[in-house]
């Protein structure tokens, strides 16, 4: 099963999940440092945004093994506490720190995708009301106009937000991100700031001299499954495509803002503030790619009791357990990977067959010491099943005429994940906190090594 020419097989992580040195070096506290600083308890063995891989220092034996294992596309993220810890003035350590960082990537010939913002908010704005100020919209423009001026000749893929309907819905409509509150109203004005967030750092993409590169978002897209054709659950699935997909994909590619959404918020009082130049900027300000996170799909139905005017989603759609359904029981998580290839296709269909990529997928595991050897090396042949299924969906999609251009795995190093610490691992590269960050190569990174040399994978393999 070959990919076309050119395809990047890669991995994908983020700053504050594994750069480590949270409170130092110059870096001021996120919205991560504090709510640890005020509640460790509700943190997963009280492990906190300092407990990470200790990337900071140990980027170069990283980037080895990356190379040994013949990987040659990396996305991960700056952090913007890091390179501007007040929000105006430079840090010159960061500069050196993610400079150094991005060329030892290019001299051992991987190409590193950079992210601007992975849920990393910092707190000296968060104090002011984060992504629900719109001053964060003028001071994430400044921040990614210094970015693209101090990397711009390094980096040639830029991403503006990796999954912002997240830090909406997590910190907006849930209790998983701060501030951890569940209100509607606010939800839609901090979705529409991080919008006009991401529409104005492409601008600032686009005011630089930065020459032979692109700039893009990562969204997690997944089509709604309705559950059954009744009208209300059609009804259900519609509504979830328009707020979980649509809201940020049609801006982003097509430059326009659905007006059916429009008028769904309008009719829940829901809309957000605006300003008059917005819809210009937005219609101005499209992005030359698209990377797609994939883990699970989302499956609807009608809402068993709403409320109006809707306070939540749940008054709108809610979700529902497949009969059918295939979890990862680590995670909670149905895994289907068929869902690959509805996103493909309506990426061909939809979205003028804008070039794209997956940008994670992959599957969580808990103990995963329970399929060590004596050696230290995990058999996590499940990992490589897991892969390969999903694969198989993206290639009937790309020989289908999907524009695809890639693949990046979740992730290189077993990560840091939010409240959930160290409990699921990821990655291609297991990490023994309790041994200097020793890393040790699972069984799937050798997998994933032949697969890169190949292109492709034999199917019965």
């Amino acid at each position: 099963m070959k990919f076309p020419k050119g395809f990047l097989w890669g991995v994908a992580t983020s700053a504050p999940q594994t750069e480590g040195h949270s409170l130092e070096n110059g870096k001021s506290a996120t919205t991560w440092d504090k709510w640890f600083s005020l509640k460790p308890e509700i943190f997963n063995e009280n492990q906190g945004p300092a407990t990470t891989n200790n990337t900071y220092e140990m980027y170069p034996e990283d980037i080895k093994l990356m190379k040994k294992l013949h990987i040659t596309s990396y996305r991960t993220s700056i952090s913007w506490a890091r390179l501007l810890p007040d929000g105006e003035h430079l840090n010159q350590e960061a500069v050196t720190f993610y400079r150094n960082y991005f060329q030892e990537m290019l001299n051992n010939g991987i190409r590193p995708t950079v992210n601007l913002f992975h849920f990393d908010m910092p707190w000296w704005l968060m104090e002011k009301g984060g992504w629900e100020n719109k001053e964060a919209i003028t001071k994430f423009y400044f921040y990614a106009q210094t970015a693209f001026a101090q990397f711009g000749d390094l980096v040639t893929d830029w991403v503006t937000f990796n999954e912002p309907l997240v830090h909406i819905e997590m910190g907006y409509l849930s209790h998983y991100h701060y501030p951890a509150i569940v209100d509607f109203k606010k939800a839609v004005q901090v979705g529409y700031n991080t919008l006009m967030a991401h529409v104005m750092a492409v601008k600032a993409y686009r005011e630089s001299n930065i020459r032979h590169s692109r700039i893009g978002i990562i969204l997690n897209v997944t089509p709604a499954y309705a559950r059954s054709n009744d009208p209300q659950d059609q009804t259900a699935q519609n509504v979830a495509d328009l707020l979980l997909s649509k809201s940020f994909l049609d801006p982003a590619v097509h430059g326009v803002i659905p007006e059916e959404l429009i008028q769904l918020l309008k009719k829940h009082q829901l809309l957000p503030e605006t300003r008059k130049k917005d819809l210009d900027l937005i219609q101005q300000n499209t992005v030359d790619f698209i990377g797609i996170n994939y883990y699970q799909p989302l499956r609807v139905k009608a809402p068993s009791n709403p409320r109006f005017p809707a306070k939540d989603t749940t008054d709108l759609f809610e979700q529902y357990e497949w009969p059918e359904r295939r979890i990862n029981p680590y995670r909670g998580w149905e895994i289907y990977p068929e869902a690959l290839y509805d996103i493909a296709m309506i990426m061909k269909t939809q979205y003028s067959n804008i070039p794209w990529y997956v940008s994670e997928n992959g599957m969580g595991v808990a103990d995963e010491l329970r399929y060590a050897n004596k050696d230290g090396q995990i058999n996590d042949q499940y990992r490589i099943d897991f892969i390969k299924e999903h694969l198989v969906q993206l290639h009937k999609g790309i020989t289908q005429g999907s524009n695809c251009c890639g693949y990046h795995l979740w992730t290189f190093v077993d990560c840091w994940s939010w409240l959930n610490g160290y409990r699921n691992r990821y990655g291609l590269v297991s990490l023994d906190l309790d041994n200097n960050y020793k890393r040790t190569i699972k069984k799937s990174g050798f997998w994933y090594r032949d697969l890169i040399d190949h292109n492709g994978f034999e199917q019965n393999d």
